[in-house]
């Protein structure tokens, strides 16, 4: 009797324990359905869609399309070079007595850097200078000679062979001493040759030879490299098919170009310079398809270092009077953009087509009028004559003013969409 008493009693404890599981994974679903309930609606954050009335109007941000003039932009990534880059190197031998620069110094065109020992340099001047003097006494007695000997053919006391004979010592004399003149000259120049100065403005790098040794014409290496950074150059690329609005904004002028500096992760934020275009190369590389370009900036603040990269813009045109909207503003869908339009309480799907874009601003080529209110938050919960009510932004969510120039980033231009 115990034993079958005891029997079902387990069998009843088991079941209770399998019966936990299965009842804990129950509640489990029955939280998930309520979650999913309580913030489907939410847009614009948690819960903010639920207890509404099915008729209540949509909380919306919006934004005006605007008229105006937008700058088109081509984006490309460049290498700031130095405008000009001068290694000096010394022209004559000897050691090297002083150097009169310090690393990084800012120099001016005939700033004197070093000195070369110029001692065997001088003596070689006035060894130079001495043989001229010699030579010219030479010459002074050789043309005394050939004026006697005129006077004594002419009188027939000698012979016109010994008056030629005078007459080419002093021919030889005179080329002597344009010899020793170009000497004179030679040991001058090389003489100068041991005061190194610079020969452009710019800034001195790292030396590379210290006083006391002895330096060679024929070193490579030479002492310090001068960079000129004002103004300075930066050297880009663009694709082959940009060439025809560089090559029409180059007939216009000289197009403006902004340098932006080169983030890790590829973005581009602050703006570093603005310059101008001044070079188109003559030929596209047929490896990678691509055109180079050359722009110069001013460079006042040394923001552009030789060996850097930057993102750059060049401005290639102007639209006039373009009807100008946030991206935000506009929609996606299979049959092309669109956006929607407030109408009092009501929000209306207006199918656009667009032209350039870039991460602040849209130009709509067709499909929207200047002045018109768009959506430009809450938009995923909206449809065709829905009912709505504008909030106030949080943040700056306006287009951008006729001056605003974004940083370059996903800058494209897209051709016009299809009706939404």
């Amino acid at each position: 009797m115990d034993s079958l008493t005891r029997e079902p009693v387990e069998l009843r404890e088991g079941r209770r324990v399998r019966r936990w599981p299965m009842l804990l994974l129950c509640l489990l679903v029955v939280a998930a359905i309520g979650a999913a309930i309580w913030f489907w609606p939410g847009g614009n954050g948690a819960g903010s869609g639920r207890n509404r009335p099915a008729s209540a109007p949509i909380p919306v941000l919006a934004a005006p399309a605007a008229t105006r003039d937008m700058p088109i932009f081509l984006d490309g990534l460049g290498t700031v070079q130095a405008f000009y880059t001068v290694t000096v190197k010394p022209m004559v031998d000897g050691p090297l007595i002083s150097v009169n620069f310090t690393e990084g110094q800012e120099v001016k065109k005939g700033a004197v850097l070093a000195q070369i020992d110029p001692r065997t340099y001088q003596a070689a001047l006035d060894q130079a200078v001495a043989k001229k003097a010699q030579d010219e006494a030479l010459l002074a007695n050789a043309r005394a000679d050939y004026v006697r000997y005129q006077k004594l053919v002419a009188n027939n006391y000698t012979s016109a062979q010994q008056a030629d004979t005078a007459k080419s010592q002093v021919a030889q004399y005179e080329a002597q001493v344009r010899q020793d003149q170009a000497q004179i000259e030679s040991a001058q120049t090389n003489l100068s040759y041991t005061t190194i100065t610079s020969p452009i403005d710019g800034r001195t790098g790292i030396r590379q030879v210290d006083p006391g040794n002895i330096v060679h014409a024929s070193d490579t290496t030479g002492i310090v490299v001068i960079t000129q950074l004002q103004p300075i150059s930066v050297v880009f690329t663009l694709p082959q098919q940009a060439l025809p609005a560089v090559a029409k904004a180059l007939q216009s002028g000289q197009p403006k170009a902004l340098a932006y500096n080169q983030a890790a992760n590829g973005a581009a934020t602050t703006l570093l310079d603005t310059g101008t275009l001044t070079v188109l190369d003559n030929q596209v590389d047929t490896t990678t398809g691509t055109i180079k370009l050359k722009a110069t900036f001013p460079n006042p603040n040394h923001t552009l270092w030789p060996g850097g990269f930057v993102r750059v813009q060049l401005q290639v045109d102007t639209a006039r009077n373009a009807v100008v909207v946030p991206p935000a503003a506009v929609q996606r869908g299979p049959r092309g953009p669109y956006v929607f339009v407030i109408d009092g309480d009501t929000v209306k799907r207006q199918a656009i087509t667009t032209g350039y874009e870039d991460e602040h601003a849209s130009i709509v080529t067709s499909g929207l009028k200047g002045g018109e209110s768009l959506v430009i938050d809450g938009a995923s919960r909206l449809s065709d004559n829905s009912k709505v009510t504008v909030v106030p932004p949080t943040g700056a969510a306006q287009a951008p003013g006729p001056d605003q120039v974004s940083p370059p980033g996903t800058r494209r231009s897209r051709g016009a969409g299809n009706p939404g």
